[in-house]
């Protein structure tokens, strides 16, 4: 069984997404997020981050979110940590091909504030 979800590192470049996924998935999920604006601020981050999931945004520029999951990767604190990825590119092959990175799922931008945490906790909690 897998470790119960509290913790999330999540990257999103753009302030007023970050902050709304943020408040939401504090005040509605009861997570503790880690919020970072770029992929660098979330590799000096995560080593003391003790996250249960990374919530990467795809868009980004510099890191985008596949090479910031390829160099968190790299890092032990974060080197089989579940990822999430959150785009609104979210066509079959592009689904197909952060899930072939690794990701459990990608949540669809725009997103649901409300329904968000339930989102995550659902794709969390699915067997792998």
């Amino acid at each position: 069984m897998p470790a119960p979800l509290n913790r999330i590192l999540y990257v999103e470049d753009e302030p007023d997404i970050r902050a709304i996924a943020q408040m939401a998935l504090e005040a509605v999920g009861g997570f503790t997020v880690l919020a970072c604006a770029s992929g660098r601020e979330a590799l000096a981050a995560a080593p003391s981050a003790a996250a249960d999931l990374l919530l990467l945004d795809v868009m980004m520029p510099g890191m985008d979110g596949p090479s910031t999951l390829q160099a968190l990767r790299q890092l032990p604190a974060t080197a089989g940590t579940p990822v999430i990825f959150m785009t609104a590119k979210v066509q079959a092959a592009e689904v197909a091909q952060y899930r072939a990175l690794g990701a459990l799922d990608v949540i669809a931008k725009p997103f649901d504030p409300m329904a968000l945490s339930a989102q995550i906790r659902q794709i969390f909690d699915r067997p792998r």
